[in-house]
């Protein structure tokens, strides 16, 4: 019994409630002329002239109206216009209006109107309840900043937001975006794409299939297969972040840049760049495995330091790398503290401790320089200066060739050492051996000046010039202790033999890492970004005291 009584007492609650709630009657404030013609119009009131009406704070006025007041359903006609407190105005030809639902119909050159934004289309509904205005018309969304048009969308007036799930264009005077999803925040100019999207301006092109654009202050947040494409350069990552009022962006896991004139590519996992559009002396920085790639003829250069820059115009770049330096090429690769290459002069200096390998020939020395030909886009010449030194490996047995001297000059065929010399205090040990291979004798000999004549990985000859002293000697008449010279350093574990070992273990650690939270994120569904504090609390004050942030920060996937 007490239960049934409790149920009841519930439902009668419920049947209060419910009636408390029940929309109240439409309101007739002012009408020129009123009566009612069931001929014409059966069981309705007809107004006209200078109509007037009013609905729990939603005020209607029109030339003519017809109110049903058993439906409590309401049609106008003529001049029509819809006020909703200070914040929306709907003005059309033609507007229906049920008192019941709170829902609002208008066709006919329709224009809604708020604080912030105004909206051109022919046909629209409003839904007082959720505050929410709905088209499947072509619309024209105009704001201080923006021209938005669109086949469809959707407003919601508490949020100050439009939604749209079709082709909509945002023109601004310096970019276009368009996408298939967007929302779109009247009051902060706040954009969230989602699906393939694009952003237009002057000198760049941007893509994304998740991303954020405030088109008041310029600048995007970018987080599904994104990239920035200039007429020079492509920037794609992970998450990337753009200001384009300061022509920066920053680049986030999975960097990937491509320079089209300079035919190169740089890698890494973070990046940032710096564009100056009136002098074209950018500027870049790249670390975390950073690598720079550069296509030599069919072959390609592999650069990596634990921090890269890159400075100039296109055709004038400056490359710098940092900190444990090491590169690689087919022919080639080799270490050093620092790399300093200057694209204009075709001068790569390696800076600190460097060494060279060219095929199985060591070299070291104090400064070493690789100086090109920008015409030919080939390399030119080397040079080692001060302690020159070269070794290589007897082609059979234990020994090694050696020459050192003060400097070297080397000379470049088709991107191949073929010819070096080696100046000033000159010393050479090298092992002869006939067509059979046979060692005939091992050749020690000091003079001024030594000429070497290489083929791929072997010295084909030796000439020693000036004065030339030394001798042939059987292997066994020159002992162990007098078959390397003094400063002799043999470093061949030390060999950089593939692309791969260029970067340290812990480095790629780190991207073994990142290519795996990488591969989960993209195997997830592909959802919108949730709008942020921000863009909810735009029209909030801030509490006194508190800065705003004005330095960006890379966006953080």
């Amino acid at each position: 019994m007490k239960k049934l009584l409790f149920y009841i007492g519930f439902l009668l609650f419920a049947l209060s409630n419910a009636n408390a709630q029940k929309s109240s009657k439409i309101n007739i404030e002012h009408s020129d002329n009123a009566n009612i013609d069931q001929d014409e119009i059966p069981d309705a009131l007809l107004l006209s002239g200078n109509v007037r009406v009013s609905h729990e704070g939603v005020i209607f006025t029109c030339n003519k109206a017809y109110f049903f007041q058993k439906e409590n359903y309401l049609k106008a006609f003529g001049d029509v216009q819809m006020v909703q407190g200070d914040t929306l105005f709907l003005n059309s030809k033609y507007a229906e209006y049920n008192g019941e639902v709170k829902k609002a119909f208008a066709t006919g050159n329709v224009v809604m109107r708020s604080t912030e934004s105004t909206l051109v289309t022919d046909t629209i509904n409003f839904d007082r309840n959720t505050q929410e205005a709905f088209y499947n018309s072509y619309g024209t969304i105009t704001s201080k900043e923006n021209i938005l048009k669109s086949k469809s969308g959707r407003y919601f007036a508490n949020e100050k937001k439009f939604k749209f799930l079709t082709a909509v264009t945002i023109t601004n005077p310096k970019y276009v975006i368009k996408s298939n999803h967007l929302d779109y925040y009247t009051n902060s100019g706040h954009s969230y794409l989602f699906g393939p999207s694009t952003i237009t301006g002057k000198d760049n092109f941007i893509y994304t299939e998740k991303g954020f654009y405030d088109t008041k202050k310029n600048v995007a947040t970018l987080l599904r297969k994104s990239y920035i494409k200039y007429k020079d350069r492509r920037i794609e990552g992970d998450s990337l972040f753009y200001d384009r009022n300061r022509e920066y962006a920053s680049a986030t896991n999975n960097v990937k840049i491509t320079d089209s004139i300079n035919k190169g590519i740089i890698k890494g996992h973070y990046a940032e760049i710096y564009r100056n559009l009136k002098t074209e002396k950018d500027s870049m920085m790249i670390t975390k495995r950073a690598v720079a790639v550069t296509l030599i003829e069919n072959d390609s250069m592999y650069i990596h330091g634990k921090k890269m820059l890159i400075t100039g115009k296109p055709g004038e770049r400056i490359v710098r790398a940092f900190n444990n330096v090491r590169f690689y090429k087919t022919d080639m690769s080799g270490k050093c503290d620092s790399i300093h290459s200057d694209q204009k002069k075709a001068l790569t200096k390696l800076i600190g401790r460097p060494i060279l390998w060219n095929f199985d020939n060591q070299m070291t020395g104090d400064i070493m320089h690789l100086i090109g030909n920008n015409k030919t886009e080939k390399l030119d010449s080397l040079k080692v200066l001060n302690n020159a030194f070269i070794i290589s490996k007897d082609t059979i047995g234990t020994g090694y060739n050696q020459v050192k001297g003060m400097n070297l000059y080397g000379k470049f065929k088709d991107n191949k050492l073929s010819e070096v010399d080696i100046v000033k205090n000159t010393e050479v040990i090298y092992y002869l051996r006939n067509d059979n291979q046979e060692l005939i004798g091992i050749n020690k000999s000091v003079g001024s000046k030594i000429n070497l004549i290489l083929d791929k990985n072997t010295i084909e000859t030796i000439t020693v010039y000036n004065n030339p002293d030394g001798d042939i000697y059987p292997e066994a008449e020159l002992p162990e202790n007098a078959r390397k010279l003094r400063g002799f350093v043999w470093r061949g574990d030390e060999r950089i033999k593939s692309k791969d070992d260029i970067f340290p273990p812990e480095e790629n650690e780190l991207d073994a890492k990142i290519q795996a939270e990488s591969k989960a994120a993209l195997e997830k569904e592909n959802v919108p970004m949730e709008p942020s504090k921000e863009t909810l609390n735009y029209d909030k004050k801030k509490p006194k005291g508190e800065k705003k942030e004005t330095k960006p920060k890379a966006a953080v996937k």
